[in-house]
């Protein structure tokens, strides 16, 4: 390459450092790199954003990945990429996103704590069914788009704090993305597996040979729908006899004839060619009766949750366990969640059971507490709400 073309081309190029404040603003570190609170310099905006700088030298194939999809993907409830920046003199590269405060991780293990405190406060039954639908919502655009995520857990579940879009839920992390055709591929033709155990289909813990959708997301998200409301792991056991789906919702007083469990029977079906679809869930029953999902799952309440503790550079992401559990023992009275936003997080989810390795195949947003209805979906049914038969008190925040 021509020198003097070059040196011009360095010029003109614009670099984080001199657009963004970030340093000692680190909050995470996601799937490739580090994650980082920035704000701009110039203060045109007083918006926050999340910089994800990919690890090590140069862009990996995943990254590329990443960014390829990301810049084709746009939906209300899938993270959005705002800018790439190409860092010559350090070959780093940096991915911009807008700022998410929470995650469903940290939300869930607030609430534990809570309990463990003895100070227990439940999820409000609206907020529970509006995460739910908006992750629904968001997963019907990635297959529709024939994407498929492949690493579906509450940590990649993101919750925007206080802004314009408050309350907003925003699927993140596509390190694991794959696009998808038919006829389908088989297992061996991608990469290993990699859904994080605990949220694995069956088939694919029986040895199934190809990728579908019902793999990624009609079961491995729908398969935490029961944490919402019980705050509970569903079906963690060292073995997997009594994992009965009746026993664990009647322990957690949820009807077995309730909307909700009808719901969670149609999307944990053992089957994935009669397993419903996110298409299908979003015209369920249980989102057409009170309460209805809004767009701000918090529903306009102050946000209990902790925001996000800045990490040292060395310093270990469980930091913010102890911020968890310390704003927990008081009931969380201060605005904000315990996660950051911007391509996800990877936090210390159980990967598999005590002592078993799984069993693998072959080698347009709008703010406020509107009535939410599908960015996406093609059908007459646009109203949707959350569990109203759940026997749980739900106390408002």
């Amino acid at each position: 390459m021509d020198y003097d073309f070059k040196t011009k081309l360095a010029a003109e190029r614009e670099r984080v450092e001199d657009l963004f404040e970030y340093e000692g603003c680190k909050v995470g570190r996601g799937t490739y790199g580090h994650v980082y609170k920035a704000k701009r310099k110039d203060g045109k905006d007083e918006k926050e954003y999340a910089l994800k700088q990919i690890e090590g030298t140069g862009i990996s194939m995943s990254a590329c990945r990443e960014i390829a999809l990301l810049r084709e993907l746009k939906h209300p409830n899938v993270i959005a990429l705002q800018k790439v920046f190409l860092s010559h003199s350090d070959r780093k590269v940096w991915l911009l996103f807008d700022y998410a405060e929470h995650d469903l991780w940290h939300i869930i293990k607030f609430h534990r704590a809570s309990k463990a405190n003895k100070k227990p406060m439940q999820l409000p039954r609206g907020m529970v069914k509006s995460l739910l639908y908006q992750i629904l919502d968001g997963i019907h655009y990635l297959h529709a788009n024939w994407v498929l995520h492949r690493d579906l857990k509450p940590a990649n579940i993101l919750v925007m704090g206080e802004g314009p879009e408050r309350g907003r839920v925003k699927i993140a992390d596509m390190g694991f993305a794959r696009l998808f055709n038919s006829p389908l591929k088989p297992l061996a033709d991608l990469d290993p597996v990699v859904v994080t155990f605990w949220y694995r289909a069956p088939e694919l813990l029986l040895g199934a040979r190809h990728y579908t959708k019902a793999i990624d997301k009609d079961w491995e998200d729908i398969r935490k729908m029961p944490e919402y409301p019980t705050l509970q792991k569903d079906f963690r056991r060292t073995t997997y006899t009594n994992s009965s789906l009746i026993k664990y919702m009647e322990k957690h007083k949820v009807k077995p004839d309730s909307k909700v469990f009808l719901l969670l029977q149609k999307l944990l079906t053992m089957d994935p060619n009669k397993r419903i679809t996110s298409e299908l869930a979003l015209q369920d029953p249980y989102f057409l009766e009170d309460p209805l999902p809004t767009t701000d799952v918090f529903a306009g309440c102050q946000i209990p949750y902790p925001k996000r503790e800045f990490l040292n550079e060395d310093e270990p992401e469980e930091k913010t366990e102890k911020v968890i559990q310390s704003s927990a023992q008081t009931n969380g009275t201060t605005g904000g969640a315990g996660a950051t936003g911007g391509g996800g997080l990877q936090h210390s989810q159980d990967q598999g059971p005590p002592n078993k390795k799984p069993r693998l195949g072959p080698s347009g947003a709008s703010s406020g507490t509107g009535v939410l209805q599908s960015e996406y979906q093609v059908s007459s049914a646009n109203e949707w709400s959350l569990v109203g038969s759940l026997d749980i008190s739900f106390p408002t925040f």
